[in-house]
């Protein structure tokens, strides 16, 4: 049944993020008080910048913008829902200081600017969950098919993009070189700025003169990225034979038996416990192999994210996790990608600058961006299905999560797609794929650039 606006405003309904209106108006007046209200001299003097008082003001702005968003027609059809509206809408406000600074710093250092942030807890809970309770025979599928796929993904937005570019006069190397190796090169960190490198050192020129359209565009096609995941689910609803509903791998019935068995496992609180503890532990071996191969200087790098990936399908194909704690991982899983999305989507809104998109916001960018996107999205869909997947979770994973800032980029494709439970094949994307795209820029910036 469609959402109302009209439910809102019941007083007994539990509808603003399973609080009663009453109780969500206390709860944002607080939030007004604490964010606008200045105090001993400085600008929202009320607040205690510690991790529980940051998650309860990002959680009021996250339920006030996406209960909203869930309720828009046309919005909450192919435009993305209360997700994406309280990613633009935090966005806006953190770009045109309708915040304050010190507000926005804190929000920061909550998202990511810490070695406890919630990020850190956010993104490894999703991968333990996603891949240690994905079906053994069908994550062997997964693996084998998965690399080629991006592949695929990449010549594809090549091909897109060039094409579309030579329509506004664009060289072909031109669009590859500062249109698609951004745009496909695993976000910002991971891609962006190692690419800019690449090329100051091949041209002998400031990075820096690469990096800041590179940042631009990648910006554009970002957003359209998190735009089209919420288009494909629209798709998917439409056409049901296109999509797994949330699963990346065509499975048989033995498969599907195998996970039932494991669905129908009796969670309890000590099951879900066991699980993040045991996440935290897997996460700390991950970053110290990470610590390690890169003492070694060893020849490329692996983020500690893709260790965690490679240990938690290590565990899955060993068979070594009890039912139970995979099954309390799943629970983990859910909880906080069902309940915690809007928090997350509005740390990252607060986080972006919108002119940054603004200034590279021209017909001929934002035509060329769409066309790379679409050409990723195209040739994953048209080749999935032979390869095993289904088409708009392959599209989602290996063409949007590609095309994306990396890490924030993944969180709000998929929210935007209604699946979160994909975020190890986003990890894989953004980390294995941005490698790939690594080394062919190297390729590519040391014979033409």
């Amino acid at each position: 049944m469609a959402k109302n606006f009209k439910e809102l405003f019941n007083p007994k309904e539990f509808k603003w993020g399973g609080l009663t209106l009453p109780v969500f108006l206390g709860m944002l007046i607080v939030t007004a008080i604490v964010v606008y209200v200045p105090f001993g001299g400085k600008e929202a003097g009320f607040l205690r910048p510690n991790f529980i008082s940051i998650l309860g003001i990002l959680a009021v702005f996250g339920i006030l913008f996406g209960e909203i968003g869930d309720r828009i027609p046309i919005w909450n059809d192919y435009i993305g829902g209360g997700t994406v509206l309280v990613f633009f809408m935090s966005a806006v406000m953190g770009t045109y200081n309708m915040v304050p600074a010190t507000v926005l710093k804190s929000i920061d250092v909550f998202y990511g600017k810490q070695p406890v942030n919630f990020l850190e807890i956010f993104i490894p809970a999703l991968i333990v969950g996603s891949i240690l309770t994905v079906n053994r025979k069908t994550l062997v599928k997964s693996i084998v098919g998965y690399i080629p796929l991006l592949a695929i993904g990449v010549v594809g937005a090549a091909v897109g993009g060039v094409v579309i570019g030579l329509l506004f006069g664009k060289a072909p190397l031109d669009v590859i070189m500062n249109y698609v190796l951004p745009i496909m090169g695993g976000g910002t960190g991971a891609g962006a700025i190692p690419l800019s490198e690449m090329w100051g050192q091949k041209t002998g020129r400031n990075p820096q003169e690469w990096f800041a359209f590179a940042i631009s565009i990648l910006t554009i096609a970002n957003v359209i990225a998190i735009l089209t995941g919420a288009l494909l689910k629209e798709l998917g609803e439409k056409r049901p034979s296109l999509t797994g509903h949330g699963q990346l791998v065509v499975a048989n019935a033995a498969d599907y038996e195998e996970e039932k068995e494991e669905e129908a496992q009796d969670v309890g609180q000590q099951d879900f416990a066991a699980a993040l503890f045991m996440t935290g532990i897997i996460f700390i071996i991950a970053n110290l192999l990470s610590k390690v191969w890169s003492a070694l200087n060893m020849p490329f790098e692996i983020h500690r994210l893709a260790f965690l990936v490679l240990i938690v399908i290590a565990l899955n194909l060993m068979d070594v996790v009890p039912l139970r704690i995979k099954a309390g991982a799943k629970r983990m899983q859910s909880f906080f990608a069902k309940y915690t999305i809007w928090i997350l989507m509005a740390a990252v809104g607060f986080g972006t600058d919108v002119q940054e998109i603004i200034n590279a916001l021209t017909f001929g960018n934002l035509i060329i961006a769409i066309g790379i996107v679409f050409g990723a999205v195209a040739a994953i869909m048209l080749l999935a299905r032979p390869m095993k997947f289904y088409p708009i979770e392959a599209a989602i994973t290996a063409g949007l999560c590609m095309a994306n800032r990396g890490g924030s980029g993944d969180i709000a494709v998929l929210g935007a797609a209604d699946r979160m439970n994909l975020i190890s094949y986003a990890q894989i994307s953004s980390r294995i794929g941005g490698a790939m795209v690594l080394i062919l820029g190297s390729v590519i910036f040391g014979l033409f650039a």
